[in-house]
């Protein structure tokens, strides 16, 4: 039996294979449109699920569909008519999206791709709720939170087996993800794309709820009670009838206008974003604890849009009674293909489970035959490796003389975070790299930390972290102290705070990422290299041999490993490289 999951028009469209239950594929649409965060019917990664099994779309038994697009639809004409006249604009704005996609899903998947079969809907949060069926635990406590589904924010329940109850929810327009959005573009930085960059700003605040001088203030917008449950002040907010979203009277709070996009960002945005980081937490493990405490569960799956908050998810199980915690790769929008795929076949069709998501390895994988014959067909000069060992010893004596690679290896990650098959790599004990990496190779602010990744058996002497260590970890959803004495020793990858976004990497996961970090590590004596994505800023991660080389050409890259295929980057030819000349295929 064969289940495809989509998610598109609102954010981060994308679609996910299931075959007996099993997921196969999955990708979002911006891998291969180029286009960040792409809204689009997911065409493109439709057909990749496909061609990964060498199936045609009559061999697909039911779709599943992320939300229900009516309900959707009676919420946003609800705050529309609420809010009228001053929503007129906006509700005129995006009657002709509704019109045209959003109310006619049936009709689209005739006409784009020829399906006829059953389409099955479920609401939105329980889309997300349905990570629980990948998770390792029979049973669970559920939390979902996010930006608005329908009609809600956020929600918790149970999962047992191969049932999922939701018990309560609180609705639009109170959301902890629009208020976290709303401080976002306060800060002059995108909604619904720069949320981690906020919190990644967060630690060069001031962290005292006592002394910071904008916590209190922001606690006049919200108030939380005690069991997690909030509401917002609306007269603070204009997102609900406006296409923006701080107010006059927000700006006049935080005692100044919005700050224009690429301005310096001050002592005082620092401070906002600390107590934004520390008010998400509060309402957070509030909310948690609540939870634990109703459902008696010890375990946690956190799905959702704020479920990328890394910084958060790494002080969840020491501030609440939860025992173990598991969040799929992706927990935002992107990763609902996944959800309602599996929602189908486990919790409407009945069928057992018999799948656990180990790694997020699912997306297009390109042979050394298909990467030689780009390699060839644009002249593009390399060296090849006879063997594995080969390359892994070549490549982490490079690392270790600080060179910056381009790591192009195997099946493309699902979800937001590169984890060792799209991935820039290098040396963590470099105390320029961080510097070197922003400017010359990602074009990104100063401030924005990288992430450390160690083999799972090593990670408890570098990092206070859980134990044992969330399987979060391997997905990079985790932030974690960096243990002090080796702050110094591994500065590439040593936040502010001194913390880190860990990824953990298990040998069985990805044995080649896996031994080129021992192999590393046996020359520097700390087996830890600094992991990024493999892209730019404004770009989704790289998906295709093609994709992989014009980053690296447009970049400070010095070699790309691609395949069993090595590539020196040469700036005579980088100065001159025009992409237009190369094939993409």
């Amino acid at each position: 039996m064969y289940i495809l999951g989509i998610s598109c028009f609102y954010h981060d469209a994308s679609a996910a294979l299931l075959k007996n239950g099993k997921i196969i594929a999955a990708a979002a649409e911006e891998r291969f449109t180029r286009k960040k965060h792409d809204i689009s019917f997911p065409l493109n990664a439709i057909q990749y699920c496909l061609k990964n099994q060498n199936i045609t779309i009559k061999d697909i038994d039911y779709i599943g569909f992320y939300e229900k697009p009516f309900l959707k639809f009676e919420r946003a004409l609800y705050q529309y008519l609420e809010t009228f006249p001053k929503s007129y604009r906006i509700f005129l704005s995006s009657l002709p999206s509704w019109i045209i996609e959003k109310l006619r899903i049936i009709k689209i998947l005739k006409k784009k791709i020829k399906y006829k079969g059953p389409v099955l809907f479920a609401e939105h949060h329980m889309a997300h709720a349905s990570s629980f069926l990948l998770s390792p635990f029979k049973k669970s406590a559920i939390v979902t939170i996010d930006g608005v589904g329908e009609w809600t924010t956020t929600t918790y329940g149970i999962g047992n087996n191969n049932k999922i109850k939701l018990f309560k929810e609180i609705k639009f327009p109170h959301s902890l993800g629009l208020l976290y959005s709303t401080i976002t573009a306060y800060l002059g930085f995108s909604v619904n794309n720069s949320e981690y960059k906020v919190m990644g700003l967060s630690p060069y605040g001031n962290m005292n709820k006592k002394t910071n001088p904008y916590y209190n203030k922001l606690k006049k917008i919200i108030d939380i009670k005690e069991d997690g449950s909030f509401h917002l002040n609306m007269s603070y907010f204009i997102y609900h009838f406006r296409n923006r979203m701080p107010s006059k009277k927000l700006c006049k709070l935080l005692e100044g206008d919005i700050r224009k996009p690429e301005t310096e960002v001050t002592n005082r945005h620092k401070d906002i974003a600390a107590a934004l980081q520390m008010i998400y937490e509060e309402v957070l493990f509030k909310i948690l604890n609540h939870v634990n405490k109703v459902t008696k569960c010890e375990n946690l799956v956190l799905a959702g849009g704020c479920g990328l908050n890394s910084v958060a998810n790494g002080k969840i199980l020491k501030n609440t009674g939860f025992k173990r915690i598991w969040s799929q790769p992706d927990s935002g929008d992107g990763g609902t293909s996944i959800g309602i795929a599996s929602y189908v076949y486990n919790t409407i069709l009945g069928n057992k489970r018999n799948f656990e998501l180990k790694d997020a390895y699912l997306g297009p994988k390109f042979s050394n035959q298909q990467i030689k014959h780009f390699l060839d067909k644009n002249k593009i000069n390399y060296s090849e490796f006879k063997d594995d060992k080969e390359l892994i010893k070549k490549i982490a004596e490079l690392i270790f003389h600080n060179n910056v690679i381009g790591w192009f290896q195997e099946k493309m990650e699902w979800g937001p975070r590169a984890l060792g098959s799209r991935s820039i790599l290098s040396n963590a004990c470099n105390p320029k790299m961080q510097e070197i990496l922003n400017l010359k190779v990602k074009h990104r602010e100063k401030f924005r930390p990288f992430a450390p990744v160690v083999c799972e058996n090593d990670a408890l002497k570098y990092f206070e972290s859980d134990r044992p260590i969330p399987f979060p970890t391997d997905f990079m959803l985790m932030v974690y102290p960096i243990k002090k004495i080796w702050h110094k020793k591994i500065p590439g990858v040593t936040h502010v705070d001194g913390s880190g976004r860990l990824q953990t990497i298990r040998r069985k996961q990805n044995p080649l990422y896996y031994d080129l970090i021992k192999k590393f590590g046996k020359l520097s004596k700390i087996p830890i290299l600094i992991n990024t994505s493999f892209n730019i800023r404004g770009e989704p991660i790289v998906c295709t041999p093609y994709d992989a080389y014009k980053c690296m050409m447009g970049t400070g890259i010095d070699y790309l490993v691609i395949g069993k295929f090595l590539i020196k980057r040469q700036d005579n030819l980088r100065d001159a490289w025009d992409s237009e000349k190369y094939a993409r295929d």
